[in-house]
This record gives structure tokens, sequence and C-alpha cells, in this order.
């Protein structure tokens, strides 16, 4: 390593962000950049670990010392081929991964581990910024083609390892942007929008045809894509969310997430709403569910200036450190995470289970009925059961409540049902293994989503890649598209 000594010498340090009471009055990202003395010290606390394990950590198998090393010699260049060579969107990790790769940071066994995520973000930036991000696609075709099935992470990654190996790539998707949950899912304060259409025209300066307003299914029969393409990769997503059937779940007042962002999304990108508008303006807002999802609706309803904002989390509060069944290098869930969006206002209530919802005199949504739970654990403290706690039931004022539980599955009706591909025992699209992305159906593969189900951006574009290798194989007998050795070591 350029540093064999930085990470006694600095401390983990990560860029400044704007005040919580500055960006809530706007939608733009607001983290800055490191200086470059800044930049220099972070990537120098890579240590000369022996066995990185931030390789295996990341489920992309980003080469991590090599291009901190890189960066650390100012070689810009070199830093973004490593980079590039297993991360086709560094730009969307650098900015919304949860960076497993840190968790696994030998360096995080006694110390703060290397600020990797934010590394990653400032390489790509001086990439594009230099002109060294160009289009990939070889002057010589296969002359096969292949349809790819959405146009989320999972689908880009694909399209791109695709028509990079030479083949003619579609991408359809159903909304009118291409970009799936990168678009219409996670709110522009976290990616602005303009990332993903420069990443989306140099998909296109390649080659990639890209189909929007068309759902495989409805407006296309499946059967009749199967004619047309030599392979079609299904990314379709896990689209089916999680609902808490109670008193009153058909209050008005009462959302999906994901239908919340989506409408907030397209307002902030001057797009026009073909639903009912779900705004948090002046209103007591509830988010149901402890996840990612629920602090992007936190950090929305601030934005939209709701009257309080509020997030409940059936589970009891974590401890800050990682637990003892989740021990380094594996990434740790159980663990106190405070976002962004909670330091801008948010009162979270932990232990805390939903009953009814309850309605005033017009029919509409006025309150949450709750309780208070106690959680019974075994001897390393992983959640068994709940029981309720006598006398702590009571009413939480609600006029919005946003349910973000998670995704169940894919939707089956219509593409997956025409295509007739068998399905696991959670719904997802089975395949004989874990590395096996070949559905039941010969020349159908699936990936990201559909395949694994909910799950991360990075672990989609990993599933993106590692399909379209398959694909390849399968077209021509054989590939040059790189394979990441240990898939889901501790994913």
């Amino acid at each position: 390593m350029g540093n064999s000594t930085g990470f006694k010498e600095f401390q983990r340090e990560l860029p400044a962000k704007a005040a919580p009471q500055e960006r809530v009055a706007h939608n733009r990202e607001f983290v800055g950049q490191y200086s470059d003395t800044q930049l220099r010290q972070q990537s120098g606390r890579c240590m000369e670990c022996g066995i990185p394990f931030c390789h295996a950590g990341c489920p992309l198998g980003n080469i991590i010392p090599e291009f901190n090393d890189a960066v650390y010699r100012q070689d810009w260049e070199q830093a973004y081929q490593i980079l590039s060579a297993t991360n086709n969107f560094p730009e969307f990790t650098g900015r919304i991964c949860p960076a497993p790769c840190e968790s696994a940071c030998v360096l995080g066994i006694h110390a703060a581990p290397v600020a990797i995520e934010e590394i990653e973000r400032h390489i790509i930036e001086t990439a594009f910024a230099r002109g060294y991000v160009r289009p990939t696609a070889p002057v010589l075709k296969t002359g096969k083609s292949v349809a790819v099935v959405g146009s989320g992470p999972a689908g880009l990654a694909a399209a791109a390892q695709l028509v990079r190996a030479g083949h003619a790539v579609t991408v359809f998707e159903r909304d009118d942007r291409p970009g799936g949950l990168l678009r219409y899912g996670i709110p522009d304060f976290k990616l602005d929008k303009w990332v993903i259409d420069r990443r989306l025209r140099l998909l296109e300066e390649d080659g990639v045809q890209f189909r929007c307003n068309t759902e495989v299914g409805r407006d296309i029969p499946a059967q009749e894509l199967m004619a047309q393409f030599d392979a079609v990769v299904l990314a379709g997503g896990a689209l089916e969310p999680k609902d808490l059937p109670l008193p009153g779940r058909e209050l008005p007042g009462i959302h999906f997430a994901m239908d919340y962002l989506t409408q907030h999304n397209r307002r902030v990108s001057g797009l026009p709403l073909s639903e009912t508008e779900i705004q948090a303006t002046g209103l007591d807002v509830v988010v149901i569910g402890s996840g990612d999802t629920g602090s992007d609706c936190v950090g929305t309803a601030n934005r939209q200036q709701a009257r309080s904002v509020t997030q409940f989390a059936l589970m009891h509060q974590p401890a800050p450190e990682r637990p003892h069944f989740e021990p380094w290098p594996h990434y740790p869930t159980a663990v106190f995470r405070t976002s962004t969006s909670h330091e801008e206002g948010c009162q979270r209530y932990w232990g805390i289970n939903t009953k009814a919802f309850l309605a005033d005199e017009h029919g509409r949504l006025r309150a949450l009925l709750v309780t208070d739970v106690t959680w019974e654990t075994d001897v390393l403290g992983r959640r068994l059961a709940f029981t309720e706690i006598e006398g702590s039931e009571r009413e939480i004022p609600c006029q919005l409540a946003l349910l973000a539980l998670g995704f169940a599955s894919p939707r089956y009706e219509g593409l997956l049902e025409q295509l007739g591909v068998a399905l696991d025992d959670r719904g997802n699209v089975r395949t004989p293994s874990d590395t096996d992305f070949l559905t039941s159906q010969p020349n159908v593969f699936v990936a990201g989503d559909m395949r694994r189900g909910q799950s991360l951006v990075v672990w989609a574009i990993s599933e993106g890649r590692e399909a379209a290798r398959q694909v390849d194989l399968f077209l021509m007998g054989k590939t040059a598209l790189p394979s990441k050795d240990a898939v889901g070591m501790f994913g």
C-alpha cells in the first residue's frame, strides 16, 4: 500500500453534509466532497492486511485495496479501471450502498473501517470529470439478441455486460423512464436523477435500446418476446409489498411506502401523477417499518413539511455495536443506525406493535392503536417471539400512515404466469442453485430481487453481471465476461 502506516496516522472521516435545516428545504443531494488531502488520507488508511476480507464482503468482489492504493498515488485512471472492472455503476453504490465491504474491513476489527463507499464515489466522479468513462461495446457484433425485462440495477447491469459482449440488447421497462427503483424508489436527496440519466446515455451510446411504457405480459405477450429474442433476462424486481391487514386498513390515508416515494420522485422531476395525490404537508405522519425505505419516507415527509414524523419498529432497539450472532466480517443487521433522514427530525419508537387504524367522524384516518412489546431472545440475543405489555395500549395521532414493511415477492400475474417459470417456496423465480441464473425455461434467465428476493442495489448489480455471463455462455458456448469468485460468501 502507498501508506503502510496510514491506518495509525489518520482517523476515519466522512465528507461534510449540509445542515438538516438547510437540506430539508430542497430535494438535492447534500453530501460534500473530500479535499484532495482528506481523500489521500482516507485512502491511505487501507492496511497491508494480508487477506482483504473486503473483497468477499462486497457482493461484487470489488478489488478495494488496489483502487485505494491508486487513489493514494493519485493515479485516477488506474483507480477507475480497477473499480469499473467489477462494478458497472460505482456512481450508484457510492451513494446508496450500505457498504457491507466496510463491515468486512480488517481495520474495522479494532478501529473505524476504511471509508470505502465514499472513496468509490470520488473515483467515479473524478473519472467522469476527466473523460475516462466512455462507451465500451465492441465493433464486431455476435448477431445474437437479448431482451432484458426491467431497467432497475439488475437489468441495467445485465444489459451493460451483454452489450459489452457484442450482443444486441433491448431493455423493456413498464414505467415511462428507465431506472426502476433507482428512479422512482430512491429519493433525489440520496440519488439525484441526473446521475441515472448520465449512465443511461452511455448505455445508449453502447447500443442498448430502451422500450419504456411497455409491460411484458400485458403490452407484449411473453411468448412473443421469447420468439423474437435468442435469450431473455427477467429483472423486474420484487413488486408485491407486504401489507398490514388490520382493522381500519381500508381507511383513506394509509399507503404503501413505495407508492408515496414514487409520487414524490415524479413530482420532483416535474412528471404528471396518475393516482390520487399523497402529501404529508401539515399532517402527523407515521412510518411503519424501520428499514431504508422507511427512512426514505421520513426524509421525504420532512421535505413536505409534515407536522410530525414518527417511525415504528416492532423489534427492540438494537445496540450500537455488532451483536454476537453477527460477528466480523459479516454485515450486521441488528445494529442501531441513524440515517441522515433521522437527523432531520423523527420520533422513533422501538418495540411497538400496531393493533388498528382508527377513523374520525368523517371516516378518515386519525390515529393508530398501538401497544408496547417485549421480546424473548435466545442466548445470543436473537429475537424469537414478542409479548404485548399489559396496560401499554394507547393511541398515536396519525393522518398519514406509510407501510414500509418490505416486499414479499415478484408479481406473478402477467409475465411470470405466461412464461410458466417455476417458483420457489417464497414466490421468487426458482433457479437450480444459488449460483445459477437459468429458470425452468431453456432460454430464460433471471437476476436480482426476482430471484433472490428483496435485497440491496449492490446485490442486484452483482446478479445482473453474473446472469449476463451465463447468458453469454449459453449463446456462444464460451464467454470472456468476468465472474465473481466468491458470490455470497458474506452476503
